[in-house]
């Protein structure tokens, strides 16, 4: 069973001004799509060829390098795509906004502690938005393509929220300003799918 690239659930030019169209042009149609391509070598004449990419994920031998970076690549930005929304931003509603709360204390409290993680990370990486079984909610961040569904990262949880901090998801535009990236991402957030997964995740 071999992994596809996905096509974007938007327009490349979409997101602007917040994310700009070349950079989703070079994102999406190079960087996932040779995250795709190598997750497939990887796992051809595997068991892990007849798996799911959740359950390649949460299985996963760490030092297997080409599937966890492959693999862990093709997720990330799978959930990043559809993390994102021309109508996006504001805040949510509902119960994820409930446990929003409880976790954080507030909405602000919420962007302070995710922005944080965002701008924290060294290097290359990923910060998240996790729920644990019960409904509370973790904000962490990784490094690489790696995620919290894998192995001892230290990050538990379901990913329901993710921003890619790899400089091709923002130097184009922003150059070294990754704060003023993370601030953006913020304007696009599809919280309609946030909720969903969460309400699917706990």
């Amino acid at each position: 069973m071999a992994f596809e690239l996905p096509p974007l659930p938007y327009a490349y030019d979409a997101l602007e001004p917040h994310i700009d169209t070349r950079t989703m042009e070079i994102h999406h149609g190079k960087h996932h799509n040779g995250y795709t391509t190598n997750l497939n070598n990887a796992i051809a004449g595997t068991p892990q060829e007849n798996m799911g990419i959740e359950e390649i994920l949460t299985t996963l031998s760490m030092d297997q390098a080409a599937l966890r970076n492959n693999g862990g690549g093709y997720y990330n930005h799978n959930l990043f795509w559809e993390s994102m929304h021309p109508q996006g931003g504001g805040i949510p509603q509902g119960a994820l906004a409930e446990a929003i709360n409880t976790s954080f204390g507030s909405f602000e409290g919420f962007k302070d502690a995710f922005a944080k993680a965002a701008a924290t990370r060294f290097g290359s990486g990923w910060a998240w938005l996790c729920v644990h079984p019960g409904g509370k909610l973790e904000v962490c961040s990784s490094a690489n393509q790696d995620n919290p569904l894998m192995p001892g990262i230290g990050c538990g949880g379901t990913p329901i929220l993710g921003l890619d901090v790899w400089e091709h998801a923002y130097y184009l535009n922003y150059q070294n300003r990754r704060p003023d990236y993370i601030q953006a991402f913020f304007n696009v957030i599809h919280w309609d799918k946030v909720a969903e997964r969460f309400a699917n995740g706990q």
